[in-house]
């Protein structure tokens, strides 16, 4: 029986102008070395292998992948994998696997037995946890909140609790263009002396990492947050 190949799991830059940066060399010797990728955006994913120094551009197959990827479709894209060839995953941003669509596909690598290879990049969420000063031994993160005022304020509260209660960091993300009023519903919504991280625009050169308490944020001045990819966490 053929040996399976290895699926990379390929970290690409938050920010595009500090991007090399943030990219160990190794990673460009493992980018040009692979034919296959599963991307979530064909247009992005070129942009990124360019980056990479990836040449011709037209050589690499890309496999789509995004919300819209039917859960049978997706042991399709393992095929070269089960064929023998190396596969890279990469993220529109960021780290695969983590707030995207990636993690099915490295799910299933997994319960076929193929060997998963993750790849040093940046995060927004795990360099928000470092640079937030919360519990960096209890955290989590819960992605996005409800869309529905009644439901994130609700949410909300039980994050909070979790936050004192049970000595557990609480991060989130919300759409760009939701941003500011994410901020104007926590800031109504918590206790005036629980702590707001607010990590913006991460790596680049407009980047943003403030902790204040919520009593404090709503005497200060706030940050330009819309339409910006932004990190949000609460602590005790």
């Amino acid at each position: 029986m053929k040996q399976a190949g290895k699926l990379f799991l390929i970290p690409v830059p938050i920010a595009e102008e500090n991007g090399k940066s943030n990219l160990p060399a190794f990673n460009s010797e493992v980018v040009k070395s692979l034919k296959h990728f599963i991307v979530e955006d064909p247009k992005t994913a070129r942009r990124f292998l360019k980056y990479y120094g990836y040449s011709p551009i037209d050589a690499a197959e890309l496999l789509l992948l995004n919300e819209h990827t039917q859960q049978d479709q997706i042991s399709k894209l393992l095929a070269p994998l089960t064929g023998g060839e190396n596969v890279g995953l990469m993220s529109d941003a960021g780290c695969p696997g983590i707030a995207d669509p990636g993690a099915d596909v490295v799910k299933l690598a997994h319960e076929k037995g193929i060997e998963v290879v993750p790849l040093v990049g940046p995060s927004s969420i795990v360099l928000s946890i470092m640079a937030s000063g919360f519990n960096g031994q209890n955290f989590a993160f819960v992605g996005y909140l409800p869309i529905d005022k009644s439901q994130k304020i609700k949410r909300i509260k039980e994050l909070e609790q979790l936050a004192i209660k049970g000595n557990q960091a609480q991060f989130f993300i919300e759409t760009p263009y939701r941003n500011e009023q994410l901020l104007e519903t926590l800031l109504s919504a918590l206790s005036p002396s629980i702590h707001l991280f607010i990590g913006k625009d991460i790596t680049s050169e407009q980047q943003f990492l403030k902790t204040k308490s919520v009593g404090e944020w709503k005497k200060s001045p706030k940050p330009p947050i819309q339409k910006v990819p932004v990190v949000f966490g609460i602590y005790k």
